[in-house]
């Protein structure tokens, strides 16, 4: 029994609630949604691929100290590298159900996670080449997949402009935040050898280079919303966003003066209240493209 709630527990299923805006964007500006596929396309990435590769990452990362959503990590144990093969299967499984362009998709994406900690490959120990592969598959590869997913489009369809522009703006935030999620943890991946980036620019460099790909995202975000849609939606972008600047700046402040404000809790607060704004902000985004709130 312990052994299955220790599963559960690196499964990290709300951890899904970090990566929601990617799939709440792409659903903004699907054309051919259909309540069937909307449900089973948010479960599939949801509570199954990236519960999948939560669980892959701690089987081989082994983490002593804390992880994302978990201040102490229990124990690692096989079981927990099959249920990460499971979870992959039955998510490949359903996503057949939608197409077989989808469900292949979904397969690449869970290749590309175990790459990122598997021994043979591990990508998380090359700082340049693990921030851009994750970057890339969390961001503009995820957007794509659930792009197809909702709409049951073909990989020529969805491979438009217009798709992978936003997509590719959901990557510029992640390579702003991801080293972000790597600050806290200087120390144990330097002991296993994982040369990440944020060790490689230092902790307030980290927090430079973060301002830096934040500053040039918004202005990325600015530039799609004005062109393609309304100065409305490129305003409330900004208000949505306000909140995560704020805390970024305090936080930046105070780490400033004592290094050891870059721990793990204020990390998780600014991975919390950022997915919060961008949860909000494109739930706003959908109702507003959709007009599904004048109905």
């Amino acid at each position: 029994m312990k052994k299955a709630i220790h599963i559960l527990q690196h499964l990290r299923i709300p951890f899904s609630f970090f990566l929601l805006p990617v799939y709440i964007f792409a659903l903004g500006i699907s054309p051919n949604i259909g309540a069937d596929r909307i449900i089973l396309t948010f479960v599939i990435l949801h509570f199954l691929i990236y519960p999948a590769s939560n669980a892959y990452n701690s089987y081989f990362d082994k983490d002593k100290g804390s992880i994302g959503l978990l201040k102490n990590p229990p124990p690692v144990t096989k079981g927990l590298y099959y249920t990460s093969l499971i979870f992959d299967f039955i998510g490949i499984a359903f996503a057949w159900l939608i197409s077989m362009e989808f469900a292949l998709l979904v397969f690449i994406y869970g290749l590309a996670s175990k790459a990122y900690s598997h021994p043979g490959i591990r990508l998380k120990k090359y700082p340049l080449l693990g921030w851009v592969v994750a970057g890339f598959f969390q961001g503009v590869f995820t957007f794509y997949m659930a792009y197809v997913g909702i709409n049951d489009f073909s990989w020529e369809i969805a491979l438009k402009w217009k798709v992978i522009l936003p997509g590719l703006l959901t990557s510029a935030f992640l390579w702003g935040s991801y080293p972000m999620t790597q600050i806290y943890q200087h120390d144990e991946d330097s002991e296993r050898g994982d040369h990440t980036l944020s060790i490689w620019l230092g902790i307030k460099g980290t927090f430079l280079f973060t301002l830096i790909a934040f500053l040039l995202a918004t202005l990325g975000f600015e530039y799609y919303f004005l062109n393609f849609h309304t100065e409305k939606m490129a305003i409330a972008f900004l208000a949505f966003m306000a909140p995560t600047v704020l805390y970024f700046l305090i936080w930046f402040g105070l780490v400033n003066r004592n290094l050891k404000f870059a721990n793990f809790a204020w990390t998780m607060g600014l991975n919390v209240i950022s997915a919060l704004c961008l949860n909000a902000f494109f739930i706003y985004f959908f109702l507003e493209i959709s007009h599904i709130g004048q109905l």
